[in-house]
């Protein structure tokens, strides 16, 4: 026999219970005082004896009446007759007054739990409105701050979370598009207009195929920026003991030749000991950013510096240049995913383009160091260059060492000369 779907409800099984409970307490106490009158008053149902009637005759002694009888009890046996009569009155009443008891606790029940689950069907209602493409919905539950005013606002919470989630997701992807979409229009035009045509000059190739190469390097740098994210948030990511002057001193050989094709002077100062927990090819991907952009950005024939380290219990990796700097109010969003700004691109540039694409090689930077349980400091001065840090909690700390709950934050390289 299948049950109808209100019977399968909290709000049944709520008044159900409400219900059970009510009148298990009624009938214990009722029960109760049944019994405990049982014991006290001795009840008895009467047992009447049957008695002649007498009569006194001219003497004065009694005779009985031939034939006619009476029914006679003690008077203790007609207390205790009474006893009992109002012990059956006390137990029938009892059982009917039980019976619509529970009647009116059914109609008590239902109202009251109703009104108890009425926050949680404005949530349901809620929820059942939120799509993956809309996310602004809040529940919003009024009322006292109880536990279902507590869920609710959890639920907001995690919505807003969401929400903001989905919104990052969008932008990534949508910039991503972008970013991707230029380097394969240029190269398009090119094959187009140069590399299809058999008679195309030596020269016009040339510079062509040159063209085409720096497109396939951005597009190159985007999508490894995007696996690294990707690979980060994985679950399946486990960590292990990581020699930061090795990555650092890795990273230092393989942009050293781009590095001199810029006349760039690069400085390595790399401390041995200093060792974070997390995964070796992230934390090398976030050096190679940082020297990317500065190999890139600082001026030609000046000084670039990577330096490895550790203080008050945080190992860190510095990379400083002698680029255009950044402005203070550009700081902390220069973190930001393909954030544009004219403040750190080299002044031919900036003149040509107007504005600094930053891409994703920052946000990652930012993005891997967080997840390991660092942070990044950026120390910056227009025209005179920047230093990025990256501090990382030390693996390798002595009995003597203690780390403090943030890493510090003055310049680890100092103050420029």
């Amino acid at each position: 026999m299948k049950l109808p779907p209100w019977t399968q409800t909290i709000r049944f099984r709520l008044t159900v219970a409400y219900s059970a409970v009510l009148i298990g307490l009624s009938a214990l106490v009722l029960g109760g005082l049944y019994f405990a009158l049982s014991a006290y008053l001795d009840p008895t149902p009467l047992d009447p004896i049957t008695v002649n009637k007498v009569y006194r005759d001219h003497e004065g002694n009694l005779k009985a009446k031939q034939g006619q009888t009476f029914q006679a009890a003690e008077l203790s046996s007609i207390e205790s007759a009474v006893n009992y009569k109002t012990l059956q009155t006390l137990r029938n009443y009892s059982a009917a007054g039980m019976g619509a008891l529970f009647l009116v606790s059914l109609g008590t029940g239902w109202w009251l739990s109703g009104r108890a689950l009425r926050p949680v069907r404005q949530i349901t209602a809620t929820a059942q409105d939120i799509s993956a493409t809309d996310l602004s919905r809040r529940i919003a539950l009024q009322g006292p701050r109880d536990e279902l005013r507590n869920l609710a606002d959890t639920v907001d919470d995690m919505l807003g979370r969401l929400e903001s989630a989905f919104i990052a997701q969008r932008q990534l992807v949508d910039d991503a598009s972008h970013e991707l979409r230029n380097p394969l229009a240029v190269i398009q035009a090119n094959v187009d207009a140069v590399l299809a045509h058999d008679d195309t000059p030596p020269d016009d190739r040339a510079q062509a195929t040159a063209i085409v190469s720096r497109a396939i390097q951005r597009m190159t740098r985007l999508v490894e920026d995007l696996l690294a994210s990707a690979r980060r948030s994985s679950p399946a990511f486990v960590d292990a003991d990581v020699d930061l002057a090795a990555i650092a001193g890795e990273a230092a050989e393989e942009y050293a030749l781009l590095a001199a094709d810029r006349e760039l002077h690069l400085v390595r100062r790399l401390a041995p000991g200093p060792i974070a927990a997390g995964d070796p090819q992230a934390l090398r991907r976030a050096v190679d950013n940082l020297l990317s952009n500065a190999v890139r950005l600082a001026r030609g024939g000046s000084e670039l510096v990577l330096a490895v380290g550790s203080r008050n219990g945080w190992a860190w990796i510095a990379v400083r240049d002698e680029g255009p700097g950044i402005a203070d109010e550009d700081a902390d969003r220069v973190f930001d995913r393909f954030f544009r700004s004219g403040q750190r691109q080299p002044p031919a540039a900036v003149a040509s383009t107007g504005q600094r694409r930053a891409g994703l090689g920052l946000a990652i930077v930012r993005q891997i160091v967080e997840s390991h349980g660092g942070s990044v400091a950026l120390h910056s001065e227009l025209g005179i260059g920047s230093t990025f840090t990256l501090w990382l909690p030390e693996r390798s700390l002595t009995n003597t060492t203690r780390r403090t709950p943030t890493p510090p934050t003055e310049d680890p390289l100092g103050p420029r000369h």
